[in-house]
C-alpha cells in the first residue's frame, strides 16, 4: 500500500531518512516497522515563518517496498531515416534532435559554434581578455545559452508539454536526481558541459549527425517548400524540414529571412542590470537569520512591483552566482549570471529588469528590427562608457537611486572589470526611472536589499529575442513556407531550458503528424 502526504521538516533532519519515516508514521497512524521506504516526490523550502522549514510530499511505502526508478535512454538507430535539419545545438535542438531519434528520424545538428569543452578556451579568453568570438561564447556553441549561464530548470511551462520526461531525460545522461524533486532544479555550469556532451555522444551513436563550427548562410526552398540549407563553407544540405532553433542573439539568421522576404515581426523583450548582493545578505533577509544553516542552500529572492504603470522585475536569479560577459560581437556589452552546483561563491546576482514594448520604440510595428537596433545600440553604449575589453558600467545601488556616482565600487565577481559611471546615460530614462522607483520598494520587502554594498552593472538585455519568426499555432511551420520550424527562444517561443526544450520535442512531433 502506498501513501503519499505532506510534511514539515527542520533543516537538519532534511537527509534524516529515519526521522522521516517516523514523522510519517504518526501522520498516517501506522507502525514505523510497516513502511518499507519513502519516495520524496517534491522538496521546497518555506520560509514564511520565523522558522525555515522543508516543506516534502512524501510517497510512504507501507507493506510493500519501493521499485528502485531507473533512468536510462535506449535509442533507436536512425541511420537510414528521413534527414531532419536542426539548426542550432542549444536545448530546444537538442531535444529535437532526441525527439527525432524517438520518432524514427535522422536529425542533423549544424552548430554556428564548437563543442563544449572547446568552448571553454573562448570564455576563458572573454573573461581575461575581453575578446569576443563571435562564434564562440556564453551564447553559441554546443549547449546554447543556458550551458555556462547557470542550468536553471525552474519553469512555469506546464501546460506546453512534459516536464517531467525532460527533466528525466537530463538524469539519464547523468544530473542528480535531486532535479525531480526540488521545487528550483538546478543542474550548476560545472555539471551541465558534461551532460550535453553525453546527449551528443548518444545522438550520434544512434545515426545522427552533429556539424560544429558551420554557420548557415542560406536556407533554400522551392515552391514554399524547404529543400535544405547552405553552409558557410559551401556545402548544400538537402531535406525538406528545417528546425530553426537558434537561440536569441543569431541576428545573422533574422537577417537571412529579411532576405529571403519572409515573414517576422519585432518582439517585446525585457532590459536592465545585473544586480549583486554579497550572498550573506540574502540569506539573512529570507532565511531570518544572521548565519545561514549548513542544512540550507543559499537563499534566492523573487521580487516584481510596478512603476509608472511599468512591471520591473527580478529575472534569473544565482544564489551563490557570478557574473559573465555575454556579448556575441566586438564593440557591445552584455551582462548575465551563473551558479557552480553548490552555489557556494559569496555573491548573488540577479537581473533585474522591464518590460520594453513596441510602442517604447518608434517603428517598431512597421520595422521588425527596431527593437533589435534598440537592443544593439544600449550594449554600443554599454561598452564605450565601460572603456572597452567588456569593462562594464556601474554603480552601487543607492547612488544609483540618489543620482550620484559611486567614488567607489564593492568586491564582485565580474571578471572583465567594472567602471563607476551614471548607468542613467547607458539607460533609456523610462527604464532608468522604473528601476529608480522600485529598487527602495524593493528594500521595504526584503530586508537589507536596499543597500550600498549592492552593485548595479549593465547591462542585462538578452533576456529574449527582440524578434519573433512568426509560425502558424497548430502546424509550427512558417506561414509561408512549408517544412520550416521557428522553434525556442530565438523564435520567440520560449524563455528558457525547459520550455526551449519542450518547443524542440513539439515541433519534431509537428512533423511528425
Amino acid at each position: 500500500m502506498q501513501k503519499e502526504i505532506e510534511l514539515a521538516i527542520v533543516p537538519e533532519r532534511i537527509q534524516d531518512e529515519a526521522f522521516i519515516i517516523q514523522q510519517g508514521a504518526k501522520s498516517l497512524e501506522v507502525d514505523a516497522s510497516r513502511i518499507q521506504g519513502i519516495h520524496i516526490r517534491k522538496r521546497s523550502i518555506d520560509a514564511r515563518g520565523k522558522q525555515v522549514l522543508y516543506r516534502i510530499r512524501v510517497i510512504f511505502y507501507i507493506d510493500e517496498k519501493p521499485l528502485p526508478e531507473i533512468f536510462t535512454t535506449s535509442y533507436q538507430t536512425v541511420t537510414n531515416g528521413k534527414p531532419v535539419l536542426i539548426i542550432g545545438a542549444g536545448p530546444a535542438g537538442l531535444f529535437a534532435a532526441v525527439r527525432c531519434i524517438e520518432r524514427g528520424l535522422k536529425p542533423i545538428i549544424i552548430e554556428r559554434g564548437k563543442s563544449v569543452q572547446d568552448r571553454r578556451r573562448d570564455l576563458a579568453q572573454l573573461n581575461r581578455e575581453g575578446i569576443v568570438n563571435p562564434d564562440s561564447n556564453y551564447c553559441f556553441g554546443e549547449g546554447g545559452a543556458g550551458t555556462y549561464s547557470d542550468g536553471k530548470l525552474y519553469t512555469r511551462s506546464n501546460k506546453r508539454g512534459d516536464v517531467q520526461k525532460v527533466l528525466q531525460l537530463f538524469v539519464a545522461h547523468g544530473a542528480t536526481p535531486d532535479i525531480l524533486v526540488d521545487a528550483r532544479p538546478h543542474i550548476g555550469t560545472n555539471k551541465l558541459p558534461h551532460i550535453i556532451e553525453d546527449i551528443r555522444h548518444k545522438i550520434i551513436a544512434s545515426g545522427g549527425e552533429v556539424i560544429f563550427n558551420e554557420r548557415v548562410t542560406d536556407i533554400t526552398e522551392a515552391f514554399g517548400q524547404v529543400t535544405g540549407v547552405m553552409l558557410q563553407s559551401g556545402a548544400h544540405i538537402k531535406a525538406e524540414h528545417v528546425i530553426v532553433a537558434t537561440g536569441h542573439s543569431a541576428r545573422d539568421i533574422f537577417e537571412l529571412f529579411q532576405r529571403r522576404n519572409w515573414l517576422i515581426e519585432a518582439k517585446p523583450f525585457a532590459l536592465g542590470v545585473r544586480i549583486e548582493h554579497p550572498q550573506q545578505i540574502v540569506d539573512a533577509a529570507q532565511y531570518h537569520c544572521a548565519t545561514r544553516s549548513e542544512h540550507l542552500p543559499p537563499a534566492y529572492y523573487s521580487l516584481v512591483e510596478q512603476v509608472n504603470g511599468r512591471g520591473v522585475f527580478s529575472f534569473c536569479m544565482c544564489p551563490g552566482g557570478v557574473i559573465a560577459p555575454c556579448a556575441t560581437d566586438k564593440d557591445e556589452l552584455v551582462v548575465n549570471g551563473w551558479s557552480p552546483s553548490k552555489r557556494n561563491n559569496p555573491h548573488a546576482n540577479s537581473g533585474t529588469v522591464i518590460q520594453i514594448n513596441l510602442n517604447d520604440v518608434p517603428q517598431a510595428l512597421e520595422n521588425p528590427f527596431a527593437l533589435l537596433d534598440f537592443q544593439r545600440e544600449i550594449e554600443q553604449k554599454a561598452f564605450q562608457l565601460g572603456g572597452g575589453n567588456l569593462v562594464a558600467p556601474a554603480q552601487r545601488m543607492v547612488d544609483f537611486v540618489e543620482g550620484r556616482v559611486s567614488t567607489s565600487l564593492p568586491e564582485n565577481s565580474y571578471k572583465p572589470g567594472t567602471r563607476s559611471v551614471d548607468l542613467n546615460e547607458v539607460l533609456p530614462d523610462f527604464v532608468h526611472q522604473a528601476l529608480r522607483g522600485a529598487l527602495p520598494i524593493f528594500g521595504k520587502k526584503m530586508k537589507g536589499y536596499y543597500t550600498n554594498e549592492a552593485i548595479l552593472v549593465g547591462v542585462e538585455s538578452r533576456t529574449s529575442s527582440p524578434v519573433r519568426i512568426p509560425r502558424d499555432k497548430d502546424s509550427l511551420q512558417h506561414p509561408q513556407v512549408k517544412g520550416l520550424f521557428p522553434c525556442g527562444e530565438g523564435a520567440g517561443y520560449a524563455g528558457g531550458i525547459i520550455s526551449a526544450a519542450i518547443d524542440g520535442i513539439n515541433c519534431v512531433d509537428a512533423i511528425v503528424l
